[in-house]
């Protein structure tokens, strides 16, 4: 499971993906000016037989409930406009107190994200995000090659298998995001690539010959 862990405006660690709301639920504004009581008020259900279905965001540690412990959790960590807010201890602070350790993987494009997770848990694996293009040089390049990282976790855009034996050499991982056709899916286990990203898990399972 991948997912992106946010602070509400009173601080409490919540599951959604975008910086606002107006996409995913039947509100408008950015995540981070909503209370947790405030933004369970929306419905991020989706519109169903002509009515909001009532889901809502949940918090991270409703997932780690829901989920249980026995399948590996991405938590992207992105507070990419307020890097200072606090996150990252409060999402260690979860997993402390859910002892979960071992499911987690961390990933972020903020190399700082990641130091202050590895400070404090040092035993929870991270993954460096890179931007495709231009924009991931750095982080496909120096900054993960000299940054203490398990993964590198890059754009399908930017992978090559020369990239993959390297990121090998240097006994890490790579992830590739975001792979939703089985051609892709094929290809990148032909490079040796560890593990993909995906909206179409059935897809993709299929086409490496798995069971979902």
């Amino acid at each position: 499971m991948e997912l992106d862990a946010k602070l509400t405006a009173d601080g409490r660690v919540i599951v959604i993906h975008d910086a606002t709301v107006d996409r995913t639920t039947n509100g408008k504004g950015r995540v981070a000016s909503f209370s947790l009581d405030a933004i369970r008020q929306l419905d991020a259900g989706g519109w169903r037989d002509e009515k909001f279905s009532g889901a809502k965001v949940p918090l991270l540690e409703e997932v780690f409930e829901t989920v249980g412990k026995d399948k590996l959790i991405n938590i992207e960590l992105t507070n990419y406009a307020a890097p200072r807010d606090g996150l990252v201890l409060k999402v260690c602070e979860l997993i402390k107190k859910h002892n979960n350790h071992k499911q987690i993987i961390f990933s972020s494009f903020l190399s700082s994200n990641l130091k202050i997770a590895a400070q404090t848990l040092p035993e929870i694996p991270r993954g460096l995000l890179a931007m495709p293009g231009l924009l991931g040089i750095w982080a496909r390049s120096f900054g993960f090659m000299f940054g203490e990282y398990q993964a590198l976790h890059p754009h399908i855009s930017n992978v090559s298998r020369e990239q993959i034996q390297r990121a090998h050499r240097l006994k890490r991982r790579v992830h590739v995001w975001t792979v939703n056709a089985a051609e892709e899916a094929l290809r990148l286990k032909n490079w040796g690539v560890d593990g993909v990203f995906t909206d179409d898990p059935q897809t993709i399972l299929r086409a490496l010959g798995r069971r979902g």
